[in-house]
């Protein structure tokens, strides 16, 4: 059988959100079969537990936020990218404010805090979302057009296509494909961080937003090149965040995709457009499992491997 997995044992991390600027302490914990990956605010008077959902992101501006009711949690797709790239299916999050810590502003930092905390099958089978019929939702027009899509596939990949029209970005690669059967998440995907504008950074803390951003948690770009002294740490740094982005986003849903995801210029809104979209079709997917690792597709089966 293709077992769910869960955490050995509870791990901490303290950090800053990257919109908010509060200091935050996280802690990821042991979760049973079938609980799904649940976040629960524990500064609160009594603690709100927030199972991730589609149906439970309340808003898509720059980051991914799930709510229950009033209560919050911001920037939730770069942890939700390493369980997703480890094939983690059970989880607590409890956390001391309302948004997940930046750390270096990419998933790598999650990555390593689940794998020191060791991963284990549970007796329980593992569940996908089988993709029938291929899903698509669009947005705009000429230059203004975005789109994401979901199609049948014996596996998991994701293709992403980026345009940026600027000098240090358009120098890199704008186009990536990666594949789920390849288990290189934390060597290829992992350590792509987020990015950003000097010129729009003003404008966001005006609005309250990137309080906690800067130079150790983001790629940093004025209107011609990259500000960070070390530079990129992937040629295709910019897309590979975005594909990042997308395997966190797409996890949302709960259960791991078997599915070929492919977007061009997509974001945190459309990829939950696209899962809700999903989630509208009965007649467009199907919930499976596999009694057998070897029926499973190419790179389920397996631990993912350390650095």
């Amino acid at each position: 059988m293709l077992a769910q997995r869960t955490l050995k044992s509870l791990t901490k991390a303290v950090g800053v959100g990257l919109h908010s600027g509060q200091r935050v302490e996280l802690t990821l914990r042991p979760a049973a079969p079938d609980t799904g990956i649940v976040f629960r605010r524990v500064d609160l008077p009594e603690p709100v537990d927030i199972a991730v959902t589609a149906e439970s992101v309340s808003d898509t501006r720059l980051a991914s936020t799930i709510s229950n009711g009033g209560v919050k949690v911001h920037t939730v797709e770069h942890l939700m990218s390493a369980c997703a790239g480890l094939g983690l299916d059970n989880l607590y999050v409890d956390i001391t404010a309302e948004e997940v810590p930046i750390l270096d502003g990419s998933s790598a930092s999650f990555v390593y805090l689940l794998q020191s905390a060791g991963i284990v099958m549970q007796k329980a089978p593992k569940r996908f979302i089988r993709l029938i019929k291929p899903v698509e939702v669009r947005e705009g027009e000429g230059r203004s057009l975005k789109w994401a899509r979901l199609e049948p596939y014996h596996g998991y990949k994701l293709s992403f296509e980026i345009e940026f029209d600027h000098p240090a970005v358009s120098s890199t690669g704008q186009r990536v494909e990666f594949d789920f059967g390849s288990g290189q998440y934390a060597r290829e995907i992992a350590r792509a961080r987020t990015f950003g504008f000097t010129r729009d950074v003003e404008m966001m803390r005006s609005h309250g937003l990137a309080m906690g951003g800067g130079l150790d948690n983001a790629i940093v770009m004025d209107d011609v090149k990259v500000l960070n002294a070390d530079g990129l740490r992937y040629q295709d740094e910019f897309v590979k965040h975005k594909i990042l982005d997308a395997i966190g986003d797409l996890y949302i849903v709960g259960k791991p995709l078997l599915a070929a995801y492919t977007a061009f210029r997509s974001g945190h809104a459309l990829n939950n457009q696209l899962l809700r979209a999903l989630l509208a079709r009965p007649d467009a997917y199907e919930v499976v499992s596999f009694e057998q690792e070897r029926e499973a597709p190419k790179g389920f089966a397996q631990l993912a491997p350390a650095w």
